[in-house]
């Protein structure tokens, strides 16, 4: 009699019952205009954010979204955003993996895994990692904010 072996599922993660060798080759590119593979979208480090990749999920370019944007970040020990603000631009951010510290308007408070946090337009705010692993989280930002310089403010430079 032969083994029969499970079938293989479509899940990225490989159950036990899964054959690894198929489970883990990379998703086929999506054939759907409105399906994002975060696998195949490229990352890049966002200005004032220090050990951070970005990936633009959801936005004009990947889906055409005009009134929302959506970003998985990656926060590496030590990393985060410094202070800023996106004027007319809300902010939410999802987290994943990892902990974090987040600040608003003076109002600082822990992230775990599970929770959200939103950061209102024009509003000054910080967020850093505080866990020895990395920080997963997602980002939504309405509208888009497209890393636009002039979408971001800075607190101004001290004797400035």
């Amino acid at each position: 009699m032969t083994p029969t072996t499970a079938p293989t599922t479509s899940s990225a993660t490989p159950s036990p019952t899964t054959d690894t060798t198929t489970a883990m080759i990379p998703a086929a590119p999506s054939s759907s205009r409105y399906l994002v593979r975060a696998a195949q979208v490229p990352g890049y480090q966002p200005a004032n954010h220090h050990h951070t990749v970005n990936q633009r999920l959801i936005g004009p370019e990947t889906v055409g979204a005009q009134q929302m944007e959506v970003l998985l970040g990656t926060l590496h020990k030590g990393g985060g955003a410094l202070p800023h603000a996106h004027p007319g631009i809300e902010q939410a951010c999802y987290l994943l993996e990892g902990t974090a510290r987040a600040e608003v308007e003076g109002e600082a408070f822990d992230m775990v895994p599970g929770d959200m946090c939103f950061f209102p337009a024009d509003r000054m705010h910080v967020f850093t990692v505080t866990s020895d692993t990395p920080v997963k989280l997602l980002v939504i930002y309405s509208p888009p904010y497209g890393e636009s310089p002039d979408k971001v403010i800075r607190p101004a430079a001290k004797g400035a």
